[in-house]
């Protein structure tokens, strides 16, 4: 009798265990987890709030209308500070202790190269939104990264773009560049712009580096002021524009500073830059309905502190297209395994805020610059350059 009340309660035990095996089976695929890793501290914290605004929005914005495939979109952010270490470390804690599968990040390229090298090994779907660096995308052999992506042009297009109007637009024929040796995003700027510069016929009179540390750079403005060169490049984020423009202007040097989308920050001083031009992905005077919509609804979203609708940068609005991107993969893949989402994400085309997007052979997508201008406390759009 014993024996059988025992075999009874075994085989009640393990049926338990097996319903509620399979009830966590069918509640986890009720959500899809979609991490976003963003500098949230840091030298960049604006970067990080604006990429994590943007891509909860999307989020929001899709659960709203059912998730995807049915389940529900569920938001993992962590602060991986736009450096190396701390995003490999972000990557693998919501990747091994969250199970996600899909990371919206990083910001910074050099977090997004290491992060890259991780989802890679994993098997995880990666978009940055932001990163413009070629390598984020291509192994040291010049092979694809099958499972990373980006939402944003590249550094060659973006240094050429900025040649290129120093040349035709400012008809510039001398300039100075400015740029920190060890950031790749910087230093990826500095030397597409010095190649179009070039061959366009232009003369570089000079160079100089510095380090992210840096917060004194008369010695270098001393050598800009001397060569007296027509432009400056200068394409780094903007807590280095605004110190080094700041003191070129109390050096007097009046010649017109260029730089990369790293300016595009509500923190950017804009007295200091003011009278200098930067490539970016979008403007907001952009005409077109989807901009306009997208400028309502983030502007409802999300107030200052005195309860002003908050105009989207070019870091929020890159973040909401690249989890449209991604979560629009799933859909399309018609299942939640990032070995499939990834084929579908290859050859995808969405209608994005900052363009129509489709993806090249390098996993980079095929869309237009805009050049700014900070002028008077404003940033006003001057054009736009194809590729």
């Amino acid at each position: 009798m014993i024996k059988r009340l025992f075999v009874v309660f075994s085989v009640l035990v393990v049926a338990s265990l097996l319903l509620t095996a399979c009830g966590g089976g069918a509640a986890a695929q009720k959500e899809v987890k979609i991490a976003i890793l963003a500098p949230l501290s840091g030298a960049v914290p604006t970067f990080g709030v604006s990429t994590r605004d943007g891509s909860l929005l999307a989020i929001d914005e899709w659960n709203a209308k059912g998730g995807v495939l049915g389940m529900k979109i569920v938001p993992v952010v962590a602060d991986s500070q736009c450096e190396a270490d701390p995003a490999v470390n972000a990557a693998n804690k919501v990747i091994d202790q969250d199970q996600v599968g899909y990371i919206i990040g990083e910001v910074c390229s050099k977090a997004s190269i290491p992060l890259s090298e991780v989802v890679n090994a994993k098997n995880v779907v990666q978009i940055s939104p932001t990163s413009t660096n070629s390598s984020v995308t291509l192994n040291a052999d010049g092979s694809v990264k099958p499972y990373t992506f980006r939402a944003c042009f590249i550094d060659p297009f973006q240094g050429t773009v900025g040649a290129k109007f120093a040349m035709n637009d400012l008809q510039a024929k001398t300039a100075f560049v400015l740029f920190d040796q060890g950031n790749d995003y910087v230093r990826g700027l500095a030397e597409a712009f010095e190649a179009a510069f070039t061959e366009a016929g232009g003369e570089i009179v000079g160079k100089e580096t510095y380090t992210s540390q840096d917060t004194d750079f008369s010695a270098i403005l001393a050598k800009v002021s001397e060569a007296k060169p027509d432009v400056v490049y200068l394409p780094d984020y903007y807590n280095i524009v605004n110190l080094a423009m700041a003191q070129a202007k109390e050096k007097g040097i009046t010649a017109p500073f260029i730089g990369g989308d790293g300016w595009d920050s509500s923190d950017l001083d804009r007295a200091a830059a003011d009278g200098g031009y930067f490539t970016n992905h979008y403007s907001e005077q952009d005409t077109r309905p989807i901009v306009q919509s997208w400028l309502k609804t983030y502007g409802e979203k999300y107030k200052d502190a005195e309860g002003k609708a908050i105009v989207p940068d070019a870091l929020a609005t890159l973040a909401y297209d690249a989890t449209n991107l991604m979560i629009a993969a799933i859909e399309k893949a018609g299942a939640n395994d990032p070995v499939k989402v990834k084929d579908a994400l290859a050859g995808l085309k969405w209608e994005g805020v900052s363009g129509t997007i489709t993806f090249d052979a390098n996993h980079n997508p095929i869309k237009s610059a805009v050049i700014l201008q900070v002028k008077d406390g404003k940033v006003t759009y001057v054009t736009t350059v194809a590729p």
